[in-house]
């Protein structure tokens, strides 16, 4: 039987929400959008170094699961980004999850990551 992938098991938990630019602003339009379109637990949009914008939602098939900040990056990087300025995640969960954290996190060390509910409000911001 094949070996399960390490998954990050850590939760970051957002610190009071930032105050968001106008550019990050659009990235919570765009993760609402993803996640909307298809239904899905999550949505999730980047901001790469160029000002490109990706977005995805959450999948989970049965031979494929991934959260819908892993795709949005994964996108990014198909696309041929090697940094990222800022990402959202439009959930109904109170944490960030440790995987998409860990995603961004490996072309950005510093990008903040804003966690957004449903309606688009801000809960906090992920900035380490």
């Amino acid at each position: 039987m094949p070996e399960s992938p390490t998954v990050p098991a850590a939760r970051p938990t957002p610190s009071d929400p930032a105050e968001l630019s106008p550019e990050d602003g659009k990235l919570v339009v765009l993760a609402r959008g993803a996640r909307g379109r298809v239904g899905a637990v999550e949505g999730a949009a980047v901001r790469d170094q160029d000002g490109r914008t990706y977005a995805a939602a959450s999948v989970a098939l049965p031979s494929l699961t991934l959260t819908a900040l892993q795709l949005a990056v994964a996108s990014a990087v198909a696309a041929g980004a090697t940094r990222l300025e800022a990402a959202v995640v439009v959930t109904e969960a109170s944490t960030l999850d440790g995987a998409g954290h860990a995603a961004v996190r490996d072309l950005s060390a510093d990008a903040p990551v804003h966690v957004a509910a449903p309606d688009g409000t801000v809960l906090g911001t992920v900035v380490e």
